[in-house]
């Protein structure tokens, strides 16, 4: 009599903002992909130099969440796909795979009039977490934060993106923050962190106006250009350009932004980004940059660059490639800061080069070292 088959594990992706525009793309792009319907495009653990990293497969991750937000994953697809964000008739193919996800979000929190301490909000947290892992049967799940911005704490409490990132890692979960929020990053939780023996990415996903910065700014570097002034203007809607509208959840924002210049420049040059909230744009962004910069003999020179772009579409497949790459660095038995996740992040944790080359070559180091553990 032969052996059963042995079932491949299955990975959990615990999305914090689960019915956010962001979360909705990222599992009804799953589901196009694991049914063939689309290809991988954006997706960079899909590229060959990880075709032997042992990374769990797009059709293994279960997904589920916590949300303040009322509005199921299914009424939300349809809603994107009429705004060109998903493709017409997405949603319908892939209904069952929203549905499912939806039956796994349960509520977040703080809400308002919420008035459980911060240790009963983390507890509730982390036992939604064990839950959801046991009930399915997974093997792990990875804690990935898409919510909108909160402004940074001026306060020895915990925001809300602190109590889920506490939720996560005291239910044994690899944690993300693909969002400015503080996270991980807050004060309060460096021993937790450090106790926790799990790995955990950086902050702030760079999707759209940084990722170009972090290419141009070596390319003034290595020219031996001076850069003068660097200023640029965000126009987007949607959820996030509403949280943006507040000037704290702005700033938290262009933090980033302004690290990746002063990281590769050296030095922060003078100008500002704007942050401004047009809800007739959805879920699309213009991003535009002017770069003054001298050439030789103190030449004047003006780069500029505009950048229009999908939010959810650019952040969604980046979520997927950060939940399997920590989620094999969990396998593996990896934990702490994981600078090699430095190509994804605005914000990256530990000793991380600062250019997308520097960065995409140790993402490719990391791919081969996964390889080599696997003994593939």
């Amino acid at each position: 009599m032969s052996a059963p088959r042995q079932l491949p594990p299955r990975v959990g992706v615990w999305l914090i903002g689960a019915r956010g525009s962001v979360a909705t793309t990222v599992v009804a792009g799953c589901a196009a992909l694991t049914a063939g319907l689309r290809p991988p495009t954006g997706l960079v653990t899909e590229t060959p130099a990880f075709a032997r990293s042992g990374l769990p497969a797009l059709s293994s991750l279960v997904f589920g969440g916590h949300d303040t937000l009322d509005c199921p994953l299914p009424k939300r697809a349809e809603q994107l796909a009429a705004g060109g964000v998903l493709p017409p008739g997405l949603p319908a193919a892939v209904e069952a795979e929203l549905a499912a996800a939806e039956r796994e979000i349960r509520p977040g929190g703080p809400l308002p009039g919420d008035t459980r301490e911060e240790e009963e909000l983390i507890a509730a947290f982390a036992t939604d977490l064990r839950d959801f892992v046991r009930r399915l049967g997974l093997d792990r799940a990875v804690v990935v934060n898409v919510a909108s911005t909160e402004p940074a704490p001026t306060g020895a409490a915990l925001p809300a993106s602190s109590l889920y990132a506490a939720a996560a890692l005291r239910a044994g979960c690899p944690y993300v923050n693909f969002t400015p929020s503080t996270g991980l990053h807050h004060p309060g939780l460096a021993g937790l962190a450090a106790s926790s023996g799990l790995p955990y990415g950086g902050r702030d996903g760079k999707t759209g106006q940084t990722l170009l910065r972090s290419v141009l700014g070596p390319m003034f570097a290595q020219r031996a250009l001076d850069v003068r002034a660097w200023s640029g203007t965000n126009l987007l809607g949607g959820g996030d350009g509403a949280a943006l509208a507040d000037p704290a959840a702005a700033a938290a924002k262009n933090a980033g932004k302004e690290r990746v210049l002063a990281d590769t420049l050296g030095t922060v040059p003078e100008g500002q980004v704007h942050i401004d909230d047009v809800p007739a744009l959805g879920d699309w962004k213009t991003a535009w940059d002017h770069v003054a910069f001298d050439g030789f003999l103190g030449t004047r020179m003006v780069l500029q660059t505009i950048w229009q772009g999908c939010d959810s579409a650019l952040a969604a497949p980046l979520v997927l490639d950060l939940a399997r790459l920590l989620a094999r660095a969990h396998e593996l038995g990896l934990s702490g800061p994981r600078p090699e996740l430095a190509f994804f992040f605005k914000d990256p944790v530990g000793d991380a080069p600062a250019s997308l080359a520097e960065q995409y070559a140790e993402l490719e180091r990391f791919a081969r070292r996964m390889s080599e553990e696997d003994g593939r």
